[in-house]
């Protein structure tokens, strides 16, 4: 038995942190970048991200420190991941710390995720640069 996979990945954007937080919080920023969704820094807040040929997937938040960490559950029911986003000054700007946890590499659809959203976050985060003007 393998234990659950993790991805990390760390990014340093040159905005200061309430921007990125806006990048990550607001749904219209949000789905510039990445998955349209009512996402909201709000503890116990569901809500669902349309990730297109992969479907609706639900979400659940379950840490909040503003401009600090955003922390949810990813595809509630099925994957069954979690998202860390981790925000610190870094200069002028923000470093980004992204932690997506908890994938089950004994099953067939926790490894597909693993082995397609390893590579694909990086590209991800690209796109929230894009999206901040970076």
């Amino acid at each position: 038995m393998n234990p659950p996979a993790v991805i990390q990945l760390d990014h340093v954007y040159a905005h200061p942190p309430s921007a990125v937080w806006k990048a990550l919080t607001d749904p219209a920023l949000h789905a510039k970048w990445w998955a349209a969704g009512d996402v909201r820094p709000v503890v116990g807040h569901r809500f669902t991200l349309d990730m297109g040929a992969w479907g609706q997937q639900p979400c659940e938040v379950v840490a909040v420190e503003p401009e600090k960490l955003l922390q949810y559950r990813f595809a509630t029911g099925t994957l069954d991941t979690t998202l860390t986003w981790r925000l610190a000054p870094e200069g002028t700007g923000t470093r980004l710390t992204l932690v997506h946890e908890g994938f089950n590499l004994d099953s067939p659809m926790g490894r597909r995720a693993f082995e397609g959203m390893k590579p694909g976050w990086p590209g991800v985060l690209a796109r929230l640069g894009t999206a901040l003007g970076a």
